[in-house]
């Protein structure tokens, strides 16, 4: 899933975790599976972000580093006022756009 597709708001809001865990039935394994998918989300914007600002690198000593380079800071900018990865993985869940599971649940089936 593309988080930069994601409406989500970049301000921390209340919610009702009661009414977020009627899927799961446990408000512990919910915040589990959005923490997770949180850190998911973290990780790919952090390599994302990194692939773009390695095209800027330099392993040359000169002044021309010195100046502003004002593509990456326009790249920097953009990747701060996305919406932080917890609240995209809250997002995430409320539309069902969340694949879990849990083996020690399947474990008992069997």
């Amino acid at each position: 899933m593309d988080y930069r597709k994601i409406a989500a708001s970049t301000n921390t809001e209340t919610r009702d975790v009661m009414s977020l865990s009627e899927q799961v039935e446990n408000v512990y394994e919910m915040v589990m599976i959005i923490s997770k998918r949180a850190n998911q989300l973290s990780l790919e914007m952090k390599q994302d972000l990194d692939s773009k600002l390695q095209e800027f690198a330099s392993y040359s000593d000169n002044l021309e580093e010195v100046f502003e380079n004002h593509e990456q800071i326009e790249i920097s900018r953009f990747y701060e006022k996305l919406p932080k990865p917890s609240l995209l993985a809250i997002e995430e869940w409320k539309e069902g756009g969340i694949y879990y599971r849990n083996p020690a649940k399947e474990k008992d089936m069997f």
